[in-house]
């Protein structure tokens, strides 16, 4: 869908692919908001409350119609808020242009941007002055704390999304660096065990099948990493008929992906059996040059952690006589040997890089969370310490609640009776 849109009609400040693209982006934004009516009555109660009038937020975040929606809720809620990929591949351009377009927002991201053009978007979220910021991997603290620390007084904290930035966040802490709260919305209950789990688990293997339209069943797909991402590929790709073996580096998540009934082994031996290799453990180099020495020919080699750091792809050129793309986001790497690699979505986020992300009905949550991380943060500023702060109970409940009474399930209370027992010690067998 194309149309013509004058210039005079773009009233932010903007970079992204094409205008044009605006209506499209809007069709699929309200779309995806069929599925979120978590956020969607967050996003009603923000505009009729307020609660963060003259706020000025920074998000950086993959730029999804899912996204888009969390915006437009921070949006009613009053924010000045601005937008940035945190992924050069994930970005839906015409996401992106609705965003500018029919709702005023301040996005700058561009799907495929080079590195620079991405730390140049970094630089202009901060360049916006946050009080908060919404981070998904925090490269925005990260840069904020480096870089600009004379912001530093003027922040709130911050929100994030992900494992990987949840390390991070500790590292600096550790470091004495971060001296702001960050809400880690990233250990929600509703956040990890459903975007995790369910979100990655399906919309991996999305990525995978869309961008090479191979059958799952009959391989043996190797899983490195068995936490909540990791969890929910396995099971996915069991239920499509692969074999799957998991490689692990914490013995209890190793013995717990053996009761699940997987195979468990380094990845020395995985990668000589493998047919299908997913990365999800948010960790540098888990697959490199000695296991692409061994695998077989025509491997397919996926990452689904934050960072395309996962994969070593600098070793794999080094063992590379040609390389090319032989469909959209697959890439074949000739080695030296004769064997070909295949990697998806070159190393970065494959259910972002080569498919949509996670379904909608899934991110209502993790962007629920989100929203109301930022409206705590407002409501207690001054209160809270420096360092990782773990997302309240009441809020993960209140959107437990919310999303069970929309998908209409009613569940039991507790009787007074009940509430007197838990609270008692003195009664037993």
């Amino acid at each position: 869908m194309t149309t013509t849109i004058a210039p005079e009609a773009v009233t932010v400040k903007h970079e992204i692919k094409d205008i044009s693209l605006a209506p499209l982006g809007k069709q699929r934004i309200e779309w995806a908001s069929r599925e979120m009516p978590v956020l969607r009555q967050i996003r009603d109660r923000f505009a009729a409350e307020k609660p963060l009038a003259g706020i000025r937020i920074s998000a950086c975040c993959h730029v999804t119609t899912e996204t888009a929606n969390l915006a437009i809720a921070l949006k009613a809620a009053g924010a000045d808020a601005v937008l940035i990929a945190s992924n050069p591949l994930s970005t839906q351009d015409d996401v992106a242009a609705s965003l500018v377009y029919d709702h005023g927002i301040s996005v700058y991201a561009i799907k495929g941007e080079d590195n620079a053009t991405y730390h140049r978007h970094v630089e202009m979220a901060l360049a916006h002055r946050p009080h908060i910021i919404v981070d998904d991997g925090s490269d925005v603290t990260t840069t904020l704390v480096l870089h600009h620390a004379d912001q530093i007084p003027d922040i709130i904290g911050t929100t994030e999304e992900t494992t990987t930035g949840i390390v991070r966040l500790n590292a600096m802490f550790k470091d004495g660096k971060l001296t702001f709260p960050a809400i880690a919305v990233n250990d929600a209950e509703t956040k990890h065990f459903f975007d995790n789990r369910y979100g990655t688990g399906q919309s991996t293997l999305d990525g995978i099948v869309r961008a090479t339209n191979i059958l799952l069943a009959g391989k043996v797909i190797v899983v490195a990493g068995y936490g909540w991402c990791g969890k929910g590929v396995a099971l996915r790709a069991r239920g499509m008929g692969a074999s799957v073996v998991v490689t692990e580096i914490n013995p209890v998540a190793a013995i717990e992906a053996a009761m699940d009934g997987f195979n468990v082994m380094p990845m020395s031996e995985a990668a000589k059996v493998g047919d299908i290799f997913i990365t999800v453990t948010g960790n540098k180099h888990v697959i490199r040059r000695e296991h692409f020495d061994v695998m077989k020919d025509g491997a397919i080699v996926a990452n689904s952690g934050h960072f395309d750091l996962e994969i070593d792809l600098v070793s794999l050129s080094d063992l590379t006589e040609s390389s090319s793309f032989v469909r959209n986001f697959t890439q074949e790497y000739k080695l030296k040997t004769g064997k070909s690699i295949i990697v998806i979505g070159e190393g970065r986020l494959v259910n972002l890089a080569a498919a949509e992300g996670h379904p909608a009905s899934v991110m209502d949550m993790s962007f629920a969370n989100q929203a109301l991380a930022c409206e705590f943060l407002v409501k207690n500023k001054g209160n809270l310490p420096a360092g990782v702060v773990p997302i309240p109970k009441d809020i993960d409940q209140e959107i437990a609640r919310l999303k069970l009474q929309a998908m209409g399930i009613k569940i039991d209370t507790l009787t007074p009776e009940q509430v007197h027992y838990l609270n008692s010690w003195t009664e037993g067998t």
